[in-house]
């Protein structure tokens, strides 16, 4: 696929685990398969919802060559390297850039923040040193990394200066800055949406698709209001937005990440705990998620 066209929904993995926290390698070729199988787009590796930031980085290069081995090059493969160390960074990307990844994304440092435009520049382009040649997705979370800077003036700067630069990943429910990015950049840098509760607002705006982790196991929900959409139904796209609401309102008080790596075991993808600092839920906690699940239909509409 020529990156250009690189569009729809791409799943952000999660990272397998066993119940002592470390990595399950093994189960990574099963859950590719079934994603694959119901249709995702391109796979995200080492996110936010892949625990990237809890990983060492030889845990996170074997995270990498494991899901790109199991992709098989049937689908992109965009691996997340951003750290606090922009150049442990540089080396993951540089790692990603020699097992085939079709190209990178980093979120700046999160400790020690870059507190100008210049600031945020020069430190991606300390990381993209790993991998000059492969598109960068660069990952705009101001939720996490609590960068407030002025877009605008970034990506005209970063046309300039970053010339890998292919598509920011945009997790931020400031739709006006989204369309000022297609705006200042004249469309040559793509959006992807990162906020799966409101992609119908995203797509409405102009993001080219979506990269989220609800994707890994509700694409069927997605793929049909994004063919609602496409099809000038309004209506019905509204009212598939509302589930996807109702679903996130569902496991997010079980922990973001917590709650959906239960419910990714629950459709037969099994992905184990969380690592800490994140809490770990109980057998009855996972039950109640189910339950609750069960009552707004989950396993009917948000399943094949």
């Amino acid at each position: 696929m020529d990156i250009k066209d690189w569009s729809g929904l791409i799943a952000a993995t999660f990272t397998p685990m066993q119940n002592n926290g470390e990595l399950n390698i093994s189960a990574i070729p099963s859950i590719v398969s079934q994603l694959l199988k119901e249709g995702a787009a391109g796979l995200y590796v080492c996110g936010g919802t892949g625990e990237g930031i809890s990983l060492t980085n030889d845990e996170r290069m074997a995270v990498a060559e494991a899901y790109i081995s199991a992709a098989n090059g049937k689908v992109p493969v965009f691996i997340h390297v951003g750290q606090d160390s922009l150049f442990a960074a540089r080396e993951l990307a540089k790692h990603a850039m020699e097992i085939g990844a079709t190209g990178i994304s980093a979120i700046t440092p999160t400790y020690f923040k870059p507190t100008s435009t210049g600031a945020l520049i020069d430190s991606l382009k300390v990381i993209v040193e790993g991998a000059p040649n492969l598109p960068f997705i660069y990952y705009h979370f101001p939720g996490k990394s609590t960068l407030q800077l002025n877009l605008n003036e970034f990506i005209e700067v970063a046309s300039n200066e970053l010339p890998s630069m292919y598509a920011i990943k945009f997790t931020d429910p400031k739709l006006h800055d989204l369309q000022s990015i297609l705006h200042t950049s004249n469309h040559k840098i793509k959006v992807f949406f990162g906020t799966d509760e409101m992609l119908l607002a995203g797509l409405a705006v102009g993001a080219s698709g979506a990269i989220g982790s609800t994707y890994n196991f509700a694409l069927p929900l997605y793929s049909k209001l994004i063919e609602a959409w496409q099809n000038n139904d309004l209506a019905k796209a509204k009212y598939l937005q509302n589930l996807s609401v109702t679903l996130v309102n569902t496991f997010a008080p079980f922990g973001g990440i917590e709650g959906q790596k239960a419910i990714m075991s629950m459709v037969g993808m099994e992905c184990g705990p969380t690592r800490l600092p994140l809490n770990r839920l109980t057998a009855s906690a996972v039950e109640e998620l189910r339950l609750k699940l069960e009552d707004i239909g989950f396993f009917e509409w948000g399943r094949p």
